[in-house]
């Protein structure tokens, strides 16, 4: 590996992340609780480290595909060790292990926190908390493919390494050049961020609040500045916009670009986008209906609108909570569990199996099942009107195999490291893997994750990396020939 080219690489994140901590610096002084100086000391460690590696191994410029992998990998390691130290310095989370689970928390927008008490913490961090969640959601390799090509590195290499499997099968790259494409991605990503802050303001929200919550939103993430989540506002005003642009970070941003281009032809011909919405309709309005068939609400539309909102934060992996869904009949939590294990649309902020990943299978088995009755059919599988290779399809099936492997393994770890039932530690391991935060259990919405041990912490830091990279980009730093030349 090319490791001179890494290090400069590494340089350039550490020189953004620093460069990111100025606005959660400004809030910090604006509110004066004593949370700028970690800032501060912070910002400095970063750019101290990050501008030399950068400045000294400026003429390394070759990235490898194995290079690329190495980066995205261990970037978002150092990135989430060096985003912990405020939270160290200030003292708000003295644990290095407990500090580095929220912020590798925070960047795979998993929303899984350790704080029992988010509401005592200073607005600069609270700020800087959720501000991993904006850069996390769209990746913040991303915004190095835009900083790349001005240090004249491409960025290609890394754009492969972060594209999870969805993005493989669809074949989604509408732009010819990389640089133009995270443009585009981050000016959609913005501008749906600025809308939903603008619309929570005119719901009553408090400006800093309504900036946290739209970066929680739009990356699908699921940090809150308050104790029971946005359930504390009792707003339906909030609840309609939040479940509206939870729904919208769940679509794969191609077809935003399209739609704002008024390019209606793919979005027509996009089949993942009609499952997508198939099962947001279909688990909602089961949920609404068990909920208001069972009185759990004093009316229909509290159930329509309790029932709908969990549906969709659980199914694009968002995480945020309006009612303890544990309390719900079992029939509903069920449908839970289960939009717990679908996740949104390729391309799109959210984490999750992926819709594209079941509707192969789906269409796969269906196939096989007309080939068993005509043995002779030809019967393609086909996604947004193009017949799916063969490949592709073991992809998929590989991809959904493992997620399922490491749920059942890693519940079995988690049981064994940890003093937690199986249900829970299961549930744990599905919340992480999957980058959804809140699960059952120990680890249900009315709780966080601060009593797990400091190795059931680690492990769940794994998961979420894991699972924010798409397994495989991570899996393969584990086969030998890796490492060879």
């Amino acid at each position: 590996m090319n490791f001179p080219a890494i290090f400069h690489v590494l340089g350039a994140l550490l020189i953004f992340i620093g460069s990111a901590m100025l606005l959660p610096l400004i809030c910090a002084l604006i509110y004066n609780e004593g949370d700028a100086f970690p800032l501060v000391i912070t910002m400095a460690v970063a750019i101290g480290i990050g501008f030399p590696l950068w400045r000294v191994f400026r003429k390394y410029r070759d990235l490898t595909l194995k290079d690329g992998l190495f980066v995205v990998t261990f970037g978002w390691i150092l990135v989430s060790s060096v985003s912990a130290l405020p939270f160290m310095i200030h003292g708000t989370i003295p644990s290095f292990t407990d500090a580095f689970f929220e912020m590798m928390s925070g960047y795979t927008t998993t929303g899984a926190t350790i704080l029992d008490d988010i509401e005592s913490v200073p607005h600069g961090l609270l700020f800087w908390r959720s501000t991993t969640h904006l850069i996390g959601g769209m990746g913040f390799i991303m915004v190095t493919i835009i900083i790349l090509p001005l240090l004249g590195i491409g960025g290609m290499q890394l754009y492969k390494a972060e594209a999870d499997p969805g993005q493989v099968i669809t074949g989604e790259k509408f732009l010819p050049r990389v640089k133009q494409t995270a443009v585009w991605l981050w000016g959609i990503y913005l501008a749906l961020v600025l809308i939903q802050s603008l619309l929570l303001l005119l719901g009553g929200m408090p400006l800093f609040d309504a900036l946290c919550h739209a970066f929680g939103t739009v990356a699908t993430a699921g940090y809150s500045t308050k104790n029971a989540s946005i359930g504390y506002y009792q707003s339906a005003w909030i609840d309609w916009v939040t479940i509206v642009f939870m729904f919208l970070g769940g679509i794969t941003f191609m077809l935003h670009y399209h739609i704002l281009k008024k390019d209606w032809e793919p979005v027509r011909e996009n089949t993942e986008i009609r499952w997508y919405i198939g099962f947001v309709v279909f688990l909602s309005a089961l949920t609404v209906l068990i909920l208001w068939a069972t009185g759990s609400y004093s009316g229909f539309f509290d159930s329509f609108r309790y029932g709908t909102f969990q549906v969709v934060s659980i199914l694009t992996t968002t995480g945020f909570t309006t009612a303890d869904y544990e309390l719900w009949p079992q029939s509903a939590l069920i449908l839970i569990l289960i939009a717990c294990m679908i996740g949104a649309c390729a391309g799109s902020t959210t984490s999750g199996i992926k819709v594209v990943h079941y509707e192969i299978i789906c269409k796969y088995l269906y196939a096989n099942g007309r080939k068993f009755l005509q043995p002779l059919a030809v019967v393609p599988v086909k996604i947004n009107q193009k017949n799916v290779d063969a490949s592709v399809i073991t992809l998929a099936i590989s991809y959904f195999i493992l997620n399922i492997f490491m749920i059942f393994v890693g519940s079995a770890i988690m049981t064994l490291i940890d003093d937690m039932d199986y249900f829970s530690s299961m549930s744990a391991v599905i919340s992480a893997l999957l980058n959804i935060g809140p699960g059952f259990g120990e680890v249900g919405p009315a709780h966080t994750y601060s009593h797990v041990s400091a190795a059931g912490k680690w492990f769940l830091s794994f998961n979420m990396l894991t699972g924010r990279l798409e397994m495989f980009t991570v899996m393969v730093m584990f086969y030998p020939a890796f490492w060879k030349k």
